[in-house]
């Protein structure tokens, strides 16, 4: 019972030191386990409690073939041989224990006092290895307790739930920012959005109603309210003029002072003053610009649909 009392206590004081270990430690193995989260620790413990258990598994085959060694030599009137060497040693400390001589009188005060079709049942004591699993798991039990319940360090589900959630979130914020920052000419789309728009008018009365006017009449720079454009007038053309400029006309590049999504914001905006009406609108620049409009992916031509031509009518 003292030995008992004492691998208990020993087991719990080592489950509660690890914690105050792992903050104070400086070790790379440790630094990394305290970066895992919540599910990644969570499968880690689950990996080793299943290799924890696959390595009991093997000792009880080691133990049971060591058993049945044992009684096969027994019945067969080998005399047995003093153990001598240290795996025996071992084997019969942690692994087999003390086992009583098979038909010696020992034995006989162990049987039970009822019987199964002749087979008697013997009250043995736990094999050692199958006791100091039990003694762990009391200890885990007990730590597993104090930590969640009683000092309430651990989240429960909830809790872990909430901060997923949270991490979660800072994630789509940071690949947001990142694709906001890949902005190019080639992926940059109208954003029709109300917020997209403000801060697009925002951006342009700072920076472009200077040359363009406050309503897009024109006046260094051309009409942006019409459909004549000099560079082009969708939302790719015009992104690609304001982020890398024309120099030659006296239009700067603006890409070192907005950033993708402010340039993608005010061209989106300059869209928006097409067809209003200025104060005093400067006349046409450029070369009208037709939006083209997208053949359906799923269109037919006259040949997939088989047209016959009609005969005409004769008088």
């Amino acid at each position: 019972m003292k030995r008992f009392k004492k691998v208990i206590l020993m087991l719990i004081g080592v489950m509660f030191s690890i914690p105050a270990i792992a903050q104070t430690s400086e070790l790379p193995w440790v630094m990394k386990l305290q970066e895992l989260d919540a599910s990644e620790l969570t499968l880690m413990i689950i990996l080793a409690v299943v290799l924890g258990v696959i390595i009991l598994l093997l000792i009880l085959m080691i133990y049971l073939m060591s058993f049945m060694v044992t009684v096969l030599r027994q019945q067969q009137g080998v005399s047995s041989v003093p153990e001598s060497t240290w795996w025996d040693s071992f084997k019969k400390k942690y692994i087999v224990g003390k086992m009583k001589p098979v038909g010696s009188k020992e034995e006989k005060d162990l049987m039970l006092d009822h019987s199964y079709d002749g087979i008697v049942e013997l009250d043995n004591h736990m094999p050692p290895w199958l006791a100091g699993v039990f003694y762990i798991t009391i200890a885990f039990a007990v730590a597993y307790f104090t930590y969640y319940t009683v000092l309430g360090m651990g989240q429960n589900q909830i809790e872990e739930y909430e901060t997923e959630l949270a991490i979660a979130a800072i994630k789509a914020e940071e690949y947001k920012a990142l694709a906001l920052s890949s902005i190019d000419e080639h992926s940059v789309v109208f954003d029709s959005s109300t917020p997209a728009i403000n801060a697009g008018k925002s951006i342009y009365e700072a920076n472009c109603a200077a040359c363009h006017a406050a309503d897009g009449g024109g006046g260094v720079g051309p009409n942006l309210t019409d459909e004549y454009w000099l560079h082009g007038g969708n939302i790719a053309d015009i992104f690609k003029v304001i982020k890398y400029g024309v120099v030659e006309k006296g239009m700067i590049p603006w890409q070192d002072q907005l950033s993708p999504e402010q340039i993608q914001q005010v061209s989106s905006y300059i869209l928006t003053l097409q067809g209003t009406t200025p104060a005093n609108p400067k006349e046409p620049q450029g070369e009208m610009f037709e939006p083209a409009i997208e053949e359906p992916l799923d269109a037919l031509t006259e040949d997939e649909l088989e047209l016959v031509p009609t005969e005409e009518e004769e008088n």
